[in-house]
């Protein structure tokens, strides 16, 4: 998307003090309705209730499956370009919860290629973040048998079938006008494949309403999908899309990203180096002294770490606003406050972790996690794709 004036928000780029709403009607996304929150399992999720999934497309074909117990499938991936940090992992907690609730099956694509063509990194590097970022997602918890994590270069044999039928409905101009010029062709040619991986899910298991839960940035990638959903007829339903705000970076409100100078909370951070970063780095909305905080208050709307709590990690809605109102009325400190989020980050990691070391050598973890030749064949064979003996091979 072009610069709208004072931010800039695409798949590869996001700059300046986004403006949500102004983005909707740059995106034609619809606000996510009470109505909708509401239709949520329960207990509806915080990133749902609390406004930072703020935003959809042809959300409510997910629900009604999802509530009447009938298929449906959530696909949420990874960029494998280095360590996961809490801005990745949280969407795929917020899929297993759906999963846990519903009975819903996940697609987790990793765009390894992608990462090849947009990152200065070897192909060798790319290969062991996959590697080490499996693990981070194994530690999540989604169960076997309704997960599906796919690699790009792993799993060609089914995804560049895919990707060819659907680059044939994908035009340059179209690319160039959703992501700006491509850098290589490579990335000119991975709209098709992102467009397989969105689809994948209806192509092995049959129709269904699919959602694709994503940072707002990357909500392209959903528009194109639908745009070749609709072209030919493989039989698919259209992709919704549920869209969030951005989780803040310590450095304030905006994007936590791992390219930026501002610090990221790592996934393998110990407490004391979570507490450190919190102290030392996290955006305060408090005042520049204790009189004046005692005075005045703070404000939570800007504070990050009250926003970590808000977003994910504090799900008593009660103490929530107490330490909103606390902090407004000035008897809840900065540093009290960044204490408190300190510690509840840290014991969210620590469990996280706790999973992850016990699991054993990805070669065996990964495989009832992966596609099999059943499914393999059946979604080459859903784009018209020749089910020979060369081709499973």
């Amino acid at each position: 998307m072009p610069a709208d004036h004072d931010f800039t928000v695409t798949p590869y780029a996001v700059e300046g003090d986004v403006d949500y709403d102004r983005l909707l009607e740059r995106f034609g996304a619809d606000a996510l309705t009470d109505e909708q929150r509401a239709t949520f399992p329960d207990p509806v999720h915080p990133l749902v209730r609390r406004d930072v999934f703020y935003a959809e497309r042809d959300l409510d074909p997910f629900l009604d499956a999802a509530n009447a117990g009938e298929t449906h499938s959530i696909v949420t991936g990874r960029g494998p370009s280095g360590p996961m940090h809490l801005g990745h992992v949280l969407p795929f907690y917020f899929a297993k919860h759906l999963q846990d609730r519903t009975g819903a099956v996940v697609y987790v694509p990793l765009s390894d290629d992608e990462k090849y063509f947009l990152k200065d990194q070897s192909l060798a590097a790319t290969s062991d973040h996959v590697r080490e970022n499996m693990r981070d997602l194994l530690a999540v918890g989604f169960d076997p048998e309704r997960t599906r994590i796919v690699v790009d270069t792993a799993d060609a044999d089914v995804l560049y079938p895919l990707a060819t039928a659907f680059a044939a409905d994908v035009t340059q101009s179209t690319v160039e006008a959703t992501y700006g010029a491509p850098a290589n062709v490579g990335l000119s040619f991975y709209p098709a494949v992102q467009a397989a991986h969105l689809l994948l899910p209806q192509l092995v298991e049959g129709r269904h309403p699919t959602l694709v839960p994503i940072a707002v940035d990357q909500d392209p990638h959903v528009r194109v999908c639908r745009d070749v959903a609709g072209k030919r007829r493989y039989d698919v339903a259209k992709p919704g899309a549920l869209l969030s705000k951005f989780l803040p970076s310590l450095a304030g409100p905006g994007k936590m990203s791992s390219s930026g100078d501002a610090p990221d909370v790592l996934l393998t951070d110990d407490r004391e180096t979570v507490v450190e970063k919190m102290r030392t780095h996290a955006y305060s909305g408090g005042r520049s002294s204790v009189d004046a905080h005692r005075e005045h208050g703070g404000d939570p709307t800007v504070d990050v770490p009250f926003l970590l709590l808000q977003y994910f990690f504090e799900a008593d809605d009660e103490r929530l606003e107490r330490l909103a109102r606390e902090y407004r009325e000035g008897s809840l400190l900065s540093g009290e406050l960044k204490d408190i989020a300190a510690e509840q980050v840290a014991d969210f990691l620590e469990a996280h972790q706790e999973r992850r070391a016990a699991l054993g050598p990805l070669e065996e973890e990964l495989p009832p996690f992966r596609l099999t030749e059943r499914e393999r064949v059946e979604a080459r064979r859903r784009v018209g794709y020749p089910d020979d003996a060369l081709v499973q091979q």
